[in-house]
Formats: C-alpha cells, structure tokens, sequence
C-alpha cells in the first residue's frame, strides 16, 4: 500500500458478556452475514459447555477463554528463499495473529467434527481444547514441531 497501514477497525462487545473477543469470534464464526445466528450457535454451546464441564468452578466463557490460549501458537515456519533454495524459517508471531489463527484453526476443527448440530460440535472442540487435546491443539503443536524442527534456519529471518 502507498499511504501506511490501514486504521484498526473498533470491534463492539457481544450484547451478552460484552466482551470483543466473543465478537471477534463470531465473525469468524459468521457466513453469508448471517451474525445474529452465529451469536445463537455460540451461546448455545456455551450452553453445552456449562453443562459438561463438571463440578469445575470457571465459567463457559472462561473456559473458552482458556481454550483459545491453549490453541495460541507461539512461532510460525514462513518460507524465504536464499541463494535458489526455500527454506522453512521459524518466526515468532504478532499478538493479533496468535488469536486469530486460534479461532480459525477451532473453528474449522469444530467443523470437521462428527456430532449432531454445530453448538455440539463447538463445544466438544472447546472443551478439547480446555483439555489440551483435540484437533486444534494438534495443529499448534505441528506448528510448534515444524518450527522447532528448522531451528538451524533462524539466521537466515532479517
């Protein structure tokens, strides 16, 4: 871009708990615009995640919390060529990117899942990923292998 980096849009809180990360979220979350049904899918599991956490004393919007920094990864391969050769270096990665892969990677993840509705399907996602298992907290940690794998390529990031 000639001018700079664009402005930083403002993201309102979600009527219910009123927080910007649940909104950010649901945009994720949303197709074809429809948002009002995407708020519904996602309080609806957390529904489902209150009623199947157990004697646990954290909130479902604490314990979503909590399952999106599980699924935060922390570095990142990219590909730089050097000299006619590729190759994979780890980079550490910008706050805002950490959280928006996080929900991208569990909402795709909850997608692919096999049970009746989608609540159902966001909820044992987020509580999988409460539990440090699922198919979310594996991508990080592939991620985190891949990187830690091209450690020796490090150098090469100016």
């Amino acid at each position: 871009m000639r001018k700079g980096r664009p402005k930083k849009r403002q993201i309102l809180p979600d009527p219910k708990f009123n927080d910007a990360l649940v909104t950010r979220f649901v945009n994720n979350l949303m197709w074809n615009g429809k948002k009002s049904l995407a708020f519904n899918l996602f309080y609806e599991a957390l529904d489902i995640v209150d009623q199947k956490k157990g004697d646990d004393e954290k909130s479902a919007l604490e314990i979503w919390k909590q399952a999106l920094s599980n699924v935060m990864p922390h570095v990142e391969v990219r590909s730089r060529r050097v000299g006619g050769a590729t190759f994979q270096i780890p980079m550490p990665i910008r706050p805002e990117r950490k959280v928006s892969l996080a929900m991208k990677w569990m909402i795709n993840f909850a997608r692919k899942r096999n049970e009746k509705s989608y609540p159902q399907k966001l909820a044992s996602e987020i509580l999988a990923a409460y539990k440090e298992e699922g198919g979310a907290v594996k991508k990080k940690n592939d991620t985190h292998r891949m990187a830690e794998a091209n450690k020796a390529f490090s150098h090469f990031r100016f």
